[in-house]
């Protein structure tokens, strides 16, 4: 299946595309920006335009063949040029603000996660060293937000900007079940008899930065934790590390093998009852489980990162029938607590 941008990368090549014009450059018809991996890729620009303060410039998203909400959106950037050298983001029609604590952004600000912000700093960079105020807008944002999870989690009036690699990997449930028994009979016929399985790019990358593990070492699991923990059972894994975000990883907890949100409930409740016993601060109307984190003192986070690993770790042995150690992290790859 065709693989696609997010909508971090299109901010990115609108921003190059925009600062392009602003500078008095030859406009290019397709903008080659810098992943976070280091990589290149090429997306085309829809147009641009010259403004009194700098310039306007848009792409459209494109999604590859995964049913992305925002799909054929157009992705807009207005640069306009600052007096110091700072770069400054601003929530333009359709991009949402953060109103609530536990995102990766904090209240207040537009809700354009720091992936995104990182792409379109390099982006800039690599024209110019002036500073910028970089205002995104998404027409028809705000109606597509509605049908998100942004009015839950505290996201107001539109969407957000996402995307920690830049780019969208098709879902497909078939599909993906048969890339993770694929992974894992790699991972057995490399000689390895342990195995560390991650919801996605934060778990791997949290996994490798503090357990030495093998390139083929590491299985993302995406939501199918039932099925990967049962497949690597049968295939002969002896030992188990699971490495993720409590977010995700307490609903294994809870009971339910298919963490995707559309399939399970969510772990708020369950993990605030939890982390309300143990501080004596209020948690009411914390909307996500980063922020319940975010709200404890150190010592207390530590003690219920403690408590949720042991509580998932008593879930997954019975199933796999053999140890299992879980280590839950932070959305920036550290570690909750000591596994």
């Amino acid at each position: 299946m065709r693989e696609g941008f997010t909508t971090g990368a299109c901010a990115a090549a609108a921003t190059q595309a925009a600062a392009r014009r602003a500078l008095g450059l030859e406009p290019m018809a397709v903008e080659s920006i810098v992943f976070p991996d280091g990589s290149r890729d090429h997306l085309s620009v829809l147009w641009t335009c010259p403004i009194a303060e700098g310039a306007e410039a848009a792409v459209c998203k494109d999604a590859g063949d995964d049913p992305d909400i925002t799909n054929g959106s157009e992705i807009r950037v207005r640069l306009r040029w600052r007096e110091d050298d700072r770069i400054t983001f601003k929530a333009g029609d359709g991009v949402g603000t953060v109103t609530l604590p536990g995102l990766q952004i904090p209240a207040g600000q537009p809700a354009i996660n720091p992936g995104p912000r990182h792409m379109m700093e390099v982006a800039l960079r690599s024209l110019s060293q002036r500073g910028a105020e970089l205002e995104v807008s998404i027409p028809g944002g705000v109606e597509l937000a509605a049908r998100t999870f942004n009015p839950r989690l505290g996201v107001r009036g539109g969407l957000s900007v996402l995307g920690s690699t830049g780019r969208v990997r098709p879902f497909s449930h078939a599909a993906i079940k048969a890339t993770i028994k694929l992974a894992l009979e790699v991972a057995w016929a490399a000689g390895y008899r342990k195995v560390a399985l991650v919801p996605g790019h934060i778990g791997e990358k949290a996994a490798r930065a503090h357990f030495e593990l093998g390139p083929e070492q590491v299985v993302e699991v995406s939501n199918d934790w039932g099925f990967a923990l049962e497949t690597a059972r049968d295939i002969g894994f002896e030992d188990f590390l699971l490495v993720g975000h409590p977010g995700k990883l307490a609903k294994l907890w809870m009971g339910h093998w298919d963490t995707h949100s559309s399939r399970s409930p969510s772990p708020v409740p369950p993990v605030l009852e939890m982390a309300q016993h143990l501080t004596r601060r209020s948690l009411a109307d914390i909307p996500t489980v980063e922020g319940i984190f975010q709200a404890m003192d150190p010592g207390e986070r530590t003690l219920l990162a403690r408590i949720l690993e042991s509580r998932i770790q008593e879930a997954v042995e019975p199933l796999v029938g053999h140890p299992a150690i879980v280590a839950l992290c932070t959305m920036d790859g550290r570690l909750w607590g000591a596994a």
